[in-house]
């Protein structure tokens, strides 16, 4: 009887689907955090900026690291069609507002917004990298006008990225 409890329970893990802290239709949690564009920081709030239409919030590890400024300079090339489909970009990471300041000149090319994502919207949005938990993973969340979660990318390959949200911005439109 003991053995087939074990067997039960185990059989009852395996079987659960993983899930994220976010999935499509959730409400994406407002928080408000230290920003930058143009080397200059700003209060950026998550409501206030979806009064404008929907927004893609990416999260990316460590400024200035290689698959980090690859992206935001994929963002930073594509703001003119995000803005053109209505949307508003914001790049999140653990990094302090000091670096922020700084990338968000060199590489986001004052294009778009980044953000201290702090520990609190780390573990709220689900995005603690694995391996070092004070970082954040690579996760893009595209949320409507309404702040409702549409679509979701996580992948620490950064080139998809863009491609994915931009897509899933254009759906929105239709």
């Amino acid at each position: 009887m003991r053995n087939w409890l074990i067997v039960a329970a185990a059989t009852a893990l395996v079987a659960m689907p993983a899930s994220a802290a976010l999935q499509t239709g959730a409400k994406a949690p407002d928080f408000t955090t230290a920003g930058a564009v143009g080397g200059k920081e700003f209060k950026l709030h998550l409501a206030e900026q979806l009064k404008h239409g929907p927004v893609v919030l990416y999260f990316f590890p460590k400024a200035f690291t290689k698959g980090c400024t690859l992206e935001a300079h994929a963002f930073s090339e594509a703001s003119n069609d995000f803005k053109k489909a209505g949307a508003r970009v914001i790049g999140m990471s653990a990094d302090d507002i000091t670096t922020l300041k700084k990338f968000s000149v060199e590489e986001c090319r004052s294009a778009f917004p980044v953000a201290t994502a702090t520990p609190a919207v780390i573990k709220a949005y689900d995005v603690s990298l694995k391996r070092k938990p004070e970082l954040t993973d690579r996760t893009s969340y595209v949320m409507g006008r309404d702040g409702k979660i549409v679509y979701v990318h996580s992948d620490l390959d950064w080139s998809q990225h863009v491609a994915k949200t931009l897509a899933a911005v254009k759906a929105l439109k239709r």
